[in-house]
């Protein structure tokens, strides 16, 4: 048995009004991925447990089967684990934004990715920060685009850090981090305005009319987690295709082989065909693959109503679509498609209601095409809510036919 997990990060909205009251998952062509609904079963998944905030890394630890309550520590070490960063049991890793702050009567969050600085320009600044701010205790890490990382050796792990996609447009004063330990990390970026300003890069980015990288944003902190492979429960040789280093991080904990895909992005200009290609080859010699696609979440946090319907109609196209096509050669299949949790373009942000997925199998138990389209509306309806979505996995892999004809009654 092969199984495939297709993600299309932050799909899940509300109905738009410019939409005729529909979401963009229902106002977009989706023909592969009703097909999955439509000849499989379709449902709602709830990755985001009491109390904790609607990340990514909480949503998609849920999905791959392990309990946030119990692993998540933060962000930060899941993406230092993608980076190569090793970490002492007392070191904290913080992810690191190049964001674009606006400086007139108060500072405002203008941009939480600096307006998409390309690897190349952030690499460069990356490493003058470490030069300028770095110290026996303090190391920066340039990753991909805007994210980035700091460790800080003995750190503190209590502070409060707010997300910047979260406070777009919005005054930054009452969201500094506090706490124990936050004049530290309030103070290196503090720092690294006063090194960015007049940094070769930005001075660069300003000519060509592109915002610049002003400011670090320090947030998502956490120590090492203490992980148990999937691949060793579930007997399976897996792996990880994603542009974004929080995905390749969590597949490491989770003993997914890391699989490299050139013009993989992360954004919208993403190689979507050539993920669910290598995918398909991956899946020649081995049992499980996860594909992420991160595109259409930006196109929620932008708030770009026809970025994210392009988004999703390219997933389903180009993703879903040629994994469908690719399949017939394999004998038994078992694919899972769904979106980790809701990036309403309303708000910008991520947010805790369950999201849609379905799963289209070999074996299929109904073998017959009902109509159901995939959206958030069927989801609901379907009457399946898996909660805690961290028992999702193990269906999929485990029971799924036990799981369905006792959903079905």
């Amino acid at each position: 048995m092969k199984y495939i997990v297709l993600l299309g990060d932050g799909m899940a909205d509300y109905p738009l009004e410019a939409l005729g009251d529909k979401t963009p998952l229902e106002y977009a062509r989706t023909p592969h991925m009703d097909k999955i609904a439509a000849e499989g079963t379709i449902g709602c998944i709830d990755t985001i447990p009491p109390g904790f905030d609607p990340g990514s890394d909480v949503a998609n630890l849920s999905v791959l089967g392990y309990d946030p309550e119990k692993y998540f520590t933060g962000r930060g070490p899941l993406e230092a684990a993608s980076m190569g960063v090793r970490m002492n049991p007392n070191d904290v890793a913080f992810r690191c934004n190049l964001v674009t702050l606006g400086f007139d009567d108060t500072i405002v969050m203008e941009s939480f990715n600096a307006d998409h600085i390309t690897s190349q320009e952030a690499s460069e600044i990356m490493n003058d920060l470490n030069n300028e701010i770095g110290s026996e205790t303090i190391h920066f890490y340039a990753g991909v685009g805007y994210r980035h990382l700091m460790v800080w050796k003995i750190g503190s792990v209590v502070i409060k850090a707010t997300p910047p996609h979260d406070i777009v447009g919005q005054n930054i004063q009452s969201y500094l981090p506090h706490g124990a330990g936050s004049e530290t990390i309030t103070e290196i970026m503090y720092r690294s305005q006063e090194i960015l300003k007049d940094h070769p890069i930005n001075r660069s980015r300003l000519s060509q009319g592109k915002k610049p990288a002003n400011s670090i944003w320090l947030w998502g902190q956490g120590r090492a987690p203490d992980m148990d492979p999937m691949t060793k429960k579930y007997h399976l040789k897996g792996g990880m295709i994603s542009a974004v280093d929080l995905l390749n991080g969590i597949g490491v904990y989770a003993g997914l082989d890391s699989i490299h895909v050139a013009g993989a992005t992360g954004y919208t200009d993403t190689d979507y065909r050539g993920k669910a290609q290598k995918a398909l080859e991956f899946l020649q010699d081995n049992d499980f693959i996860f594909v992420h696609v991160e595109s259409i979440d930006e196109m929620g946090h932008e708030g770009n109503i026809e970025g994210k319907v392009k988004a999703i109609e390219d997933f389903d196209q180009k993703v879903v679509g040629t994994i469908l096509d690719g399949i017939h050669e394999i004998d038994e299949f078992r694919v899972l498609v769904l979106s980790d949790h809701p990036t309403p373009i309303d708000v910008k942000t991520h947010v805790s209601d369950p999201s849609p997925f379905a799963v289209y199998s070999s074996r299929n138990i109904e073998n017959l095409d009902r109509g159901t389209p995939f959206n958030e509306t069927a989801a609901r309806d379907s009457g399946i809510l898996i909660s805690p979505g961290y028992l999702l996995m193990n269906h999929f892999i485990v029971d799924w036919r036990k799981f369905i004809e006792e959903k079905r009654g």
